[in-house]
């Protein structure tokens, strides 16, 4: 039986060969059929490490595959740490990276990087010759040390780039109304105040990262967002709603050219 899956595409201005997509839950808990509102894992999940049936999380892998079009999937084993993997070569569709490393980048047409998250920032960044891409998973901790500026750093450092020439978007993440942090103190830090509101006890992390990439070098013209916020959503999976909760996938790659026309061939 065939995965139903679904994803919000994004197209950065100007590069159209880059592909960006932010996939969804297509089960919503609230609508859906009596035999899957106790499975918290319905809809799309693509997490080998969650719990969830590996057979159906390779057939869901297999269908964002074939629905986006892209050659490879590159994931990793995120543990919100700054670590950066360039031009990754094994594909990992079928099994859970044993690579450590919430951050990669290629020049690799059709290498399609992928951020699993149910909460955390997917960042994902182009540059604007449109010939190297990368994926950030940025947590709280990710943005208490900076990743989205380090990762853009070490992007730029590894291909000769300038972060002045990089757009960035991030993709469905856990929203300010949402974010609630209790031991705000012991967590962040007073460095973070600015970001935090003691009424509400939440961090607008969403600000923070943007003003991240921006400390970092991108124009505040090519920071980008979508502004959907999985807590509040049912159309994403949410580890804030519940401790127990499958993965949503965010893709970046390069066009690959040759395998697009070949499958407009196919197509005729």
């Amino acid at each position: 039986m065939d995965q139903p899956v679904a994803a919000i595409a994004f197209r950065f201005p100007s590069l159209p060969g880059v592909r960006v997509a932010f996939g969804m839950r297509t089960t919503a808990p609230a609508a859906a059929p009596a035999a899957t509102c106790g499975d918290p894992f319905a809809g799309g999940n693509i997490s080998y490490r969650v719990g969830d049936d590996p057979d159906r999380v390779t057939k869901t892998r297999q269908a964002f595959r074939d629905l986006l079009g892209f050659s490879s999937w590159h994931a990793l084993k995120q543990v919100h740490g700054p670590a950066m993997v360039f031009d990754p070569q094994t594909d990992t569709l079928c099994e859970p990276s044993p690579t450590e490393a919430d951050g990669q980048a290629t020049a690799l047409p059709g290498a399609a990087l992928v951020v699993k998250t149910a909460d955390c920032q997917p960042i994902l960044v182009a540059h604007r010759s449109g010939k190297y891409v990368a994926a950030l998973h940025v947590g709280w901790r990710g943005n208490v040390m900076d990743f989205p500026g380090s990762g853009v750093a070490a992007f730029c450092a590894r291909y000769g780039l300038s972060p002045a020439d990089c757009l960035a978007v991030r993709g469905p993440s856990l929203g300010p109304a949402a974010a609630q942090f209790v031991n705000f103190e012991a967590e962040f830090g007073s460095r973070f105040s600015p970001y935090y509101d003691a009424a509400s006890r939440t961090v607008d992390l969403w600000r923070l990262t943007r003003d991240q990439l921006a400390a970092a070098g991108l124009q505040s013209e090519n920071i980008f967002g979508i502004e959907m916020c999985t807590f509040a959503s049912p159309h994403f999976f949410s580890y804030r709603r519940s401790r127990t909760s499958g993965r949503q996938a965010s893709f970046i790659w390069i066009a690959d050219e040759d395998r697009s026309a070949s499958r407009i061939r196919r197509q005729a």
